[in-house]
């Protein structure tokens, strides 16, 4: 269990540092959500489409994200943005399929920073492997900002482990990626590496991770979260 007193003590220390107006906003809108119960949280699932694994040296080109409202998914509201930048994506196109010419016409890197602080304002993140996309995410925050903001995040993959290292000693490799993670929940099988389905397929992993946890409605969303600093 994450000790609430020690999240915000990271957050409150950050706001003594003068920050630029949107990342200050962000930082404000995430206290509330941190004492609520699991289904009354604002949740968004979030997943990134890079050009590598290096968030320093590497690029975000997509985003999408998928909120979850009250133990729902309302598909109507999910988001996929795609993201200009310098230079070519590579051999990254054999993973996630999205080729130059699709980016020509794609967000500013600023303007996605803008956009995504602004849609995940006050919600608690989720992430499979979360923290190689949050560290993406505060990487580019420094980029466009000059710095960036510690983020509270749910890791559907830190959750699986937990629940596969109460069964077995040993796990298998693989046995914890998206795909794997669903197959033992019965879920359905989604095409990876696309943004946005991958968001999709994150939030419904978490919803039946929780659902296997059992008293859905006594789980407080502390139990749940951790912190990037």
């Amino acid at each position: 269990m994450v000790n609430l007193w020690w999240i915000k003590a990271i957050l409150w220390r950050k706001k003594m540092a003068t920050l630029p107006s949107p990342l200050d906003t962000y930082l404000d809108a995430i206290i509330p959500a941190l004492t609520q119960p699991f289904l009354d949280a604002p949740l968004m699932a979030i997943d990134l489409e890079m050009t590598g694994l290096n968030p320093i040296g590497d690029q975000v080109i997509s985003i999408g994200m998928v909120p979850i409202i009250n133990g729902g998914i309302p598909l109507e509201k999910a988001q996929h943005m795609m993201i200009a930048i310098s230079g070519s994506v590579g051999h990254s196109a054999t993973v996630h399929g999205i080729v130059d010419n699709q980016l020509h016409m794609a967000l500013s890197i600023q303007d996605a920073m803008e956009w995504f602080l602004t849609q995940t304002k006050g919600h608690i993140l989720v992430a499979h492997h979360a923290p190689l996309d949050i560290e993406f995410i505060q990487q580019q925050l420094i980029r466009c900002f000059g710095q960036s903001i510690p983020m509270v995040f749910i890791d559907t993959l830190a959750i699986e482990k937990k629940r596969c290292l109460m069964q077995h000693s040993v796990l298998k490799e693989g046995s914890l990626r998206l795909g794997a993670s669903r197959e033992r929940y019965r879920l359905p099988v989604y095409s990876a590496h696309n943004a946005l389905i991958d968001a999709l397929s994150c939030a419904e992993l978490l919803l039946a991770q929780v659902a296997a946890i059992g008293d859905v409605k006594k789980l407080s969303v502390k139990d749940l979260i951790n912190v990037l600093r």
